[in-house]
């Protein structure tokens, strides 16, 4: 049986980490909703005003532009929702820095301030300066800024939701990936505008192609390790402050930023030396991104192992499988591979996806004895033994 002290820790672990927890986004009282609607409304109306005046010379390329990254955009959704095994994020808080991204962070605020400091290299130091160096020593500030502003936001709007540098993270992935996707439908734009419409999908599809090659190490990995560092910079609930290391990842982050805007001027002997350097860059940034994840993602390990500790004292869950949900990647496809042929390893795939439904049932109720609840062990209990879905366990006679 389960005790008071497993039941009292759970419900602490419930609360520190969110998880469960639902995301209003109107909120009049909060000035934070009115500064994000003001900046994100403005964004979109400069956005759809351009498109708008553009589509009728460039209609062709801002439609086939437009549909390559939107399925390129649900594609990386997808990807990253997915990643996100533990104290998931409601969609509506997701959506909300998506479009933070996509419209405050670029046509708001970034698009007028890159402007407005490479015109200061300009003046300062010269044309052939400000236009060789200027977005790599602009861009890396004014855009990661912008967008960490609006994980600060979303603090403020979902106080009780981003608690942990593993939900910056996430949260980051979603402002860059809202940032990446329509600056690449403007960029897209304006490359089938370079021959004054002439061949402008095939000129369009140059730039397309670029950007999806190279959009998995771009605005979405850079922003993730930003907010990650934010987090640690600022301190949550459940996220001792760790100053140090938070402005390490955000410097980090624009490090690479900086390193991929400046790509012109360190592979400037060709195209070998272009191709290997971008591909040295997309290297590292996805080796530093893999590790920044290994770092920020045991804190929430530890809020699942702690939620499903009643269930294993229970006999519900068994340690063996409380372990496996808890691991990394590595742990769980072993626990998957251990089931008797291909059968045993789709059951036990199946039975930690049913063990993380019985986890999120759990927060979403607080811990309560709910319907909701209850279904989700029976489900852990019917993948466990083999049961078609549907199948009732009848009791035993005695």
């Amino acid at each position: 049986m389960t005790t008071p002290a497993l039941d009292q820790d759970r419900f602490l672990a419930i609360e520190n980490s969110g998880w469960g927890r639902g995301f209003t986004f109107y909120q009049p009282r909060n000035l934070a909703f009115w500064v994000y609607a003001l900046l994100v409304g403005s964004g979109a109306l400069l956005f759809v005003s351009r498109i708008a005046s553009s589509y009728p010379a460039y209609g062709r390329a801002i439609a086939v532009t437009a549909a390559v990254f939107a399925v390129y955009g649900a594609l990386f959704w997808w990807f990253v929702a997915h990643i996100d095994r533990y104290a998931r994020q409601p969609t509506a808080l997701l959506v909300a820095a998506f479009c933070w991204g996509g419209f405050a962070a670029t046509w708001s605020m970034a698009s007028y301030a890159n402007t407005a400091v490479i015109s200061l290299y300009a003046k300062l130091s010269g044309h052939a300066f400000a236009q060789d160096w200027g977005p790599a020593l602009t861009a890396p500030f004014t855009e990661e800024t912008a967008k960490g502003f609006g994980l600060l936001l979303l603090i403020a709007l979902a106080p009780r939701l981003i608690r942990t540098a593993f939900d910056g993270f996430t949260a980051g992935a979603f402002l860059g990936l809202g940032f990446e996707i329509i600056e690449d439908i403007a960029y897209g734009m304006n490359s089938g505008a370079s021959q004054f419409g002439a061949n402008q999908v095939d000129a369009s599809m140059s730039t397309v192609v670029l950007r999806v090659a190279t959009g998995a190490t771009g605005h979405l990995l850079y922003t993730a390790l930003f907010c990650a560092g934010l987090v640690y910079l600022l301190g949550r609930p459940a996220e001792p402050r760790r100053a140090g290391r938070g402005l390490g990842l955000m410097a980090l982050a624009m490090l690479l930023h900086g390193l991929w805007d400046a790509m012109g001027n360190f592979a400037g002997a060709g195209a070998a030396a272009a191709i290997g350097f971008i591909v040295a860059l997309m290297a590292l940034a996805l080796v530093i991104a893999a590790r920044v994840f290994a770092t920020t993602v045991p804190r929430e390990r530890e809020f699942l192992a702690r939620i499903l500790a009643p269930e294993v004292a229970e006999g519900i869950v068994t340690d063996t499988e409380a372990r496996a949900a808890c691991a990394n990647a590595k742990g769980r496809r072993a626990f998957r591979k251990s089931g008797a042929g291909r059968a045993g390893r789709v059951r036990n795939e199946h039975l930690l996806e049913a063990i993380f439904d019985l986890a999120d049932a759990l927060a979403a109720d607080r811990g309560a004895q709910t319907p909701r609840v209850e279904f989700a062990r029976s489900e852990v209990a019917r993948i466990r033994d083999g049961r078609p879905a549907g199948e009732v366990r009848l009791p035993v006679a005695l």
